[in-house]
């Protein structure tokens, strides 16, 4: 009985941990959208996307 509680508590926070890498993961996501598509409608000098890729 204990070993199956022992493997439900790490379960828990596993899961725990990650879903505050996902919850972390998807912030930097939105935020890199956000600078691209700042850059796709910024441009530079002469037209050219302050970008290479």
């Amino acid at each position: 009985m204990a070993l199956v509680l022992l493997i439900l508590l790490l379960i828990l926070v596993l899961g725990g941990i990650g879903l505050a890498v996902a919850k972390l993961l998807l912030w930097i996501a939105l935020i890199m959208l956000a600078v691209w598509i700042v850059g796709f409608f910024a441009r530079g000098a002469g037209g050219a996307r302050w970008y290479r890729w």
